[in-house]
């Protein structure tokens, strides 16, 4: 499936996730603008990011037509809708910023609020390290944040179940027969991540409702790390709501 009508989209990040997505978008058609917080510094760096991916200007180099800018740059530039992969620590400060970019636009948020280095009474072990923290955590989330902060923008949290190369290809696993969620509080930005995973491949997209519902999908990140190490790391997966 391609857009034919080159629609412009915005991807917040330069990380694996925003990487997946910006290449799958690229390939459906659409005009990608990714936003990081100073390009020139992203291109500048020579070596694996933290996660072993490579300098992004050799991925740039990759992937011709995607266009590197700011932030506030990126979301500008997107017709209808901005993709987060902004880290969970920095998203509601680095949007914040850039409110006035995205006023009226979707904003789809799949960051996890991850509070690494957290003092915790009975830490998780994993082989990576003590599992992080989630702050927000019960009581509120990091989708509810955004849209307080940003009002005039259209928040919808999705994605933030699986892994970002899965969410662009879900077919991957299982054929596709597996369930992705998307929560908020506007009817038509929920359509529009619908149909965009729809593009993506998803044909089982269920609607949580309001972005309240953003703390159980923020908070699902525990127990996929518990399936992702009982299967193995790096084992794909996807969890399937049967009713």
């Amino acid at each position: 499936m391609t857009n034919t009508q080159a629609t412009k989209i915005a991807v917040l990040g330069t990380g694996g996730g925003g990487r997946a997505h910006a290449a799958k978008l690229a390939g459906l058609g659409y005009e990608v603008h990714v936003g990081t917080r100073d390009p020139q510094a992203t291109l500048a760096r020579t070596e694996p990011d933290m996660m072993g991916n490579p300098p992004y200007q050799q991925w740039l180099a990759d992937h011709p037509g995607i266009t590197l800018n700011t932030f506030a740059e990126a979301a500008a530039a997107a017709d209808e809708i901005v993709i987060n992969g902004i880290d969970g620590a920095n998203s509601v400060q680095a949007l914040t910023a850039i409110a006035d970019a995205m006023a009226g636009k979707v904003l789809i948020d799949y960051a996890v609020p991850y509070l690494y280095g957290a003092e915790m009474e009975h830490p998780w072990p994993t082989p990576w390290g003590t599992m992080p923290k989630l702050d927000p955590c019960d009581t509120d989330s990091l989708g509810e944040q955004i849209q307080r902060a940003l009002p005039a923008v259209k928040v919808v949290k999705s994605f933030v179940t699986q892994e970002q190369e899965t969410v662009v290809n879900p077919k991957t696993v299982g054929g596709g027969e597996h369930t992705m969620f998307v929560a908020g509080e506007d009817t038509d930005a929920k359509k529009a991540a619908t149909e965009l995973l729809t593009a993506y491949g998803w044909s089982d997209v269920l609607d949580l409702g309001g972005i309240v519902t953003a703390r159980g999908l923020e908070m699902h990140a525990g127990m996929h790390s518990a399936i992702g190490l009982a299967l193995g790391l790096g084992t794909p997966f996807g969890v399937k709501v049967v009713r």
